[in-house]
């Protein structure tokens, strides 16, 4: 159906900047990813993720460090990189004008369904 590949399309392509946002805080681990794009309503799993954090990572958008972990064997936590966010900085931009186009090309719309 239509709308089911527009609503994947639209959220695959604000995943990545969803990611460096996160990511743009502070150290942290890819479960931990997880849980917070889970809290925004951005459902991922790890077969999605892994792959966007090396990608992220072999653009020199990302880095990691393996710490001790006092559950298990060694985890990876990732963190930005200067170049990560000037990339970011861009997204924001970005993003804030999708916003003002979106909110915009729907005030018309809005108005027409109240009957105002």
């Amino acid at each position: 159906m239509i709308v089911d590949n527009t609503q994947t399309q639209m959220r695959k392509g604000i995943l990545e900047y969803c990611i460096l946002s996160i990511i743009s805080r502070g150290e942290i681990y890819a479960s931990d990813i997880i849980g917070e794009l889970k809290k925004a309503r951005l459902l991922v799993v790890e077969g999605t993720l892994y792959p966007l954090l090396t990608r992220l990572k072999n653009n020199g958008l990302l880095s990691y460090a393996w710490k001790e972990s006092t559950s298990g064997p060694p985890r990876k936590y990732y963190q930005i990189t200067p170049a990560g966010l000037e990339v970011l900085g861009k997204l924001d931009t970005t993003w804030e004008e999708l916003v003002f186009a979106v909110q915009t090309s729907m005030e018309g719309r809005k108005t027409s369904d109240t009957g105002q």
